[in-house]
């Protein structure tokens, strides 16, 4: 399968969505680099290859972007995984923007309290970031803990959701 790949500017940099010939999206993330894009996909599930075009997910992230958190919510995406993160990248979806978890909230949510260390995980294998929301999911104390595409972007995107629900 050959992927379509388009990189937009917001205001935490490029950004950058990988889709299928659904108009899935596989993997974004805020890189101008397409490998780094490719390379967030299981291997098993990567395309072979990925072309420059149009996506149409790009229209949510202006939307997110503008102001509407909502628009990514309803964007499709196609993870391939295990039950379990498959479960957990569901759940991730179903978070509140303003309102984040932490890893072991998480943990409980996915009916799991001591599996901290695999609900943190089901967030590290996280490809199609913004649009299933691990960014929205802290350690205890309130730390930001990990993220793919670092801090910075991390706390910009929770300051915007927790100001919007003000």
């Amino acid at each position: 399968m050959t992927a379509i790949i388009e990189t937009i500017d917001t205001p935490d940099g490029p950004f950058a969505a990988l889709v299928d010939e659904r108009q899935r999206v596989l993997a974004s993330g805020w890189s101008t680099d397409r490998d780094v894009i490719l390379g967030r996909v299981r291997a098993d599930a990567r395309p072979a290859d990925a072309v420059d075009g149009s996506v149409e997910a790009m229209a949510a992230v202006r939307a997110y972007y503008g102001g509407d958190l909502a628009a990514i919510d309803e964007v499709e995406v196609h993870q391939v995984g295990t039950p379990g993160q498959l479960a957990g990248w569901r759940a991730l979806r179903g978070i509140a923007p303003g309102e984040p978890l932490t890893y072991a909230e998480f943990a409980a949510a996915l009916g799991t309290p001591r599996a901290v260390r695999a609900a943190a995980s089901v967030c590290a294998r996280n490809a199609p970031a913004l649009f299933v929301p691990c960014h929205r999911v802290l350690r205890t104390g309130g730390a930001l803990g990990g993220f793919a595409w670092g801090l910075d972007v991390k706390r910009r995107l929770l300051d915007r959701e927790s100001a919007a629900r003000e």
